[in-house]
């Protein structure tokens, strides 16, 4: 089995090393941290380093994966994506093994799609990007770079969904239309 490197240990953490562990391509070898004392052993895996140490790992460990959410702003998780690419670290795409991806879909590097999540046919989801549980991706939608899609939200067929924008829990979207920013849970987009 690979090994990986998650990049931060807080509640997004929790959720991704339970797909890498269902999934079983990665073995998961411990948590990497912005300062020392910022978290903990997380569901069983060490605290081994912190940002500070990634050029060191590179040269130990091939693949890494940003395991920092995203809510307010993805500046972190785009800053780590930057800093891993540039020492060349190689970022997996991640899918749990209880969601569906078409094999028409396209899912780009560094992305995690969670438990029950749905990417139908001809969607493009791009790098470094979150499809939460129980989104749904329908036909022909575009998701672009360092995006995150939250539990449960609906984004309808030939929608595009701006780089950097954040859609919350349960938005529902109206086909073919572009969606950018920070969309509030339970919003409908028209």
């Amino acid at each position: 089995m690979k090994e990986i490197l998650l990049i931060g240990g807080g509640g997004h953490c929790k959720s991704v090393i339970d797909i890498i562990e269902a999934e079983k391509k990665f073995r998961i070898v411990g948590i990497v941290e912005k300062y020392k004392g910022e978290s903990s052993e997380v569901l069983g895996y060490p605290l081994i380093a912190t940002d500070d140490d990634l050029e060191m790992l590179r040269k130990k460990y091939d693949y890494a994966l940003i395991t920092v959410g995203q809510i307010h702003s993805n500046n972190i998780r785009v800053k780590l994506y930057n800093r891993l690419k540039e020492l060349d670290f190689q970022l997996p795409t991640i899918i749990s093994p209880f969601a569906y991806v078409s094999r028409y879909a396209e899912v780009g590097e560094g992305t995690v799609v969670m438990h029950h999540a749905l990417i139908n046919a001809n969607a493009k989801v791009g790098k470094n990007s979150i499809i939460n549980s129980k989104a749904l991706i329908e036909h022909d939608v575009i998701v672009e770079n360092h995006v995150h899609i939250s539990t449960n939200a609906t984004i309808n067929g030939g929608v595009v969904v701006k780089e950097h924008s954040f859609v919350g829990s349960g938005v529902v979207t109206k086909e073919y239309i572009e969606v950018s920013g920070f969309v509030k849970a339970g919003s409908l987009v028209r």
